[in-house]
């Protein structure tokens, strides 16, 4: 076999998986439980390890918890994330989060973030689109180990901000930005 033929496996093995994984989006109760128990848990870190993340959900209209995001690339690239909208505390819809990416890349990771939805028109646009995807107009803060979170003018002021934390892997860097969200199923 040679080398292109290797690579070329590879990457359509990659994209298999990914896209298997992205159309299984059916209703059952193990996953809705799998992912209110990885959401619950999301958040428990989150406050935990960045308190002030707490001031922020208390004043957003809602906040989307995606407690699992795993990319990998290697040119090509994607990744696939599961999670929850919460509002007032409680789950109202379930959203699917994938991206899809050329470049120079190589490796995987996963990450965990959730959007704090700043005003009630950044949630109604959200909830009321198909098919919605992170750009321009969501302010995105880092956070690694020992790090904290300064909330500035500018984040304050943002419709939306999304909170990036929890990185493993050896693909270097995280984003939101280009990443599609679409409802799985409504709660």
């Amino acid at each position: 076999m040679t080398n292109f033929s290797r690579r070329a496996f590879a990457l359509s093995g990659l994209a298999g998986a990914f896209f298997l994984g992205a159309c299984d989006n059916r209703r059952t109760n193990s996953s809705v439980d799998r992912i209110e128990g990885r959401v619950d848990a999301t958040l428990a870190q989150m406050y935990a390890e960045f308190p002030r993340t707490r001031a922020i959900a208390a004043r957003s209209s809602g906040m989307l918890v995606m407690p699992l995001i795993t990319e990998a690339g290697l040119g090509f690239g994607g990744g696939f994330g599961r999670g929850a909208l919460r509002i007032g505390g409680s789950t109202v819809d379930y959203f699917t989060a994938t991206k899809a990416n050329f470049g120079i890349q190589i490796g995987a990771n996963q990450y965990a973030h959730v959007l704090f939805f700043m005003t009630e028109d950044s949630l109604r646009d959200f909830r009321e689109s198909d098919g919605w995807a992170a750009g321009a107009d969501v302010d995105a803060t880092f956070l690694g180990d020992g790090e904290s979170l300064s909330t500035n003018t500018a984040t304050a002021m943002s419709p939306v901000v999304g909170i990036v934390f929890g990185q493993a892997g050896i693909r270097l860097g995280a984003t939101i930005e280009g990443t599609k969200y679409s409802r799985m199923f409504e709660s």
